[in-house]
């Protein structure tokens, strides 16, 4: 039988933080609903005797006190009676994260969200090439020429590593061509996104909310003077934005694309009305800062909806 628990697989308790902190903010609505919360990191997964535990811990979130989190107590908790699994950890997509969805792929009869088979088999860069038309001129590649040939036409471009989060290892390429450079970035990381620089990325790109395969709201991300990089942790400032009809037929193509491909919880990524090739899978923010800035709590609508 079910027992009434919220398991979170996630990041360490003390790096979150609670001012803008997505699963956080998950966590305190679904104990609203008299949900308890067991919560675990990744490397605490294992399998004994073909069953799935944790070796983690039930909480208690709060907004109220210095320290937003008490641990009720230690447990090594067999998943599979766990009403709804969230994975909540951030990338990078690394080995370790692929070991964990072969795992979670072994609990049957509870809902994970999102699915850990579809977050293996989408690519959250290499996904947006399904929606090619919509996004500036993009390459994904590993061949040194190929990125030179795009740079010489694009003159102003970005490369992303593939598997990279948080505005992390991102670099603008302005029209001269560092060999040196471009050799590091590709022994770094293999194959990288290149894309044509959007200048109005200084008014702010645009991150639209999908839950369940609809569109829910959205903030904009305005970089700090001097950057590029609208990633809040990296000083950006947010602010509330409505989405424009053709971001939102945009949003709804891609939002009944994640639900067919069992994706429950979604972000998507748009620099002057263009998918910018981000569309945001494994742990995906901004929910708390939208309620902050719209008083919209898109956390009930997230569990409303698993109902």
């Amino acid at each position: 039988m079910k027992s009434k628990t919220i398991a979170i697989q996630g990041d360490s308790l003390n790096k979150l933080n609670p001012k803008t902190d997505t699963t956080i903010f998950l966590a305190v609505e679904a104990q609203k609903k008299n949900y308890k919360i067991f919560y675990y990191e990744p490397k605490n997964l294992y399998i004994k005797a073909n069953n799935v535990y944790a070796k983690g811990f039930f909480v208690k979130f709060n907004y109220l006190k210095n320290k937003n989190y008490k641990i009720i107590k230690k447990k090594n908790f067999k998943l599979d009676k766990a009403k709804i699994i969230l994975i909540r950890q951030d990338p990078p997509f690394d080995l370790q994260y692929i070991v964990t969805t072969h795992i979670l792929e072994k609990i049957k009869n509870t809902k994970i969200v999102n699915d850990p088979k579809a977050i293996r088999d989408i690519s959250e860069k290499l996904y947006s090439t399904e929606f090619n038309n919509y996004m500036p001129k993009t390459l994904f590649s590993s061949n040194l020429e190929e990125i030179k040939k795009f740079i010489k036409t694009n003159k102003k471009i970005v490369i992303k590593p593939i598997n990279g989060f948080g505005g992390n290892n991102i670099y603008l390429i302005k029209n001269k061509i560092n060999k040196i450079k471009l050799k590091e970035i590709i022994h770094k990381n293999g194959h990288v996104m290149c894309q044509k620089f959007l200048p109005g990325i200084k008014n702010g790109d645009k991150r639209v909310f999908v839950i369940n395969g609809k569109v829910r709201g959205a903030i904009s991300r305005v970089p700090k003077k001097g950057s590029f990089l609208s990633n809040l942790s990296k000083g950006a400032t947010a602010k509330l934005t409505k989405i424009k009809s053709g971001e939102m037929k945009i949003s709804i193509k891609v939002a009944k694309n994640l639900k067919k491909n069992k994706i429950f919880f979604a972000g998507i990524d748009f620099i002057s009305g263009k998918l910018n090739g981000d569309i945001n899978i494994t742990s995906p923010t901004g929910l708390k800062t939208y309620y902050d800035l719209s008083g919209i709590n898109l956390a009930k609508i997230f569990w409303d909806e698993l109902k």
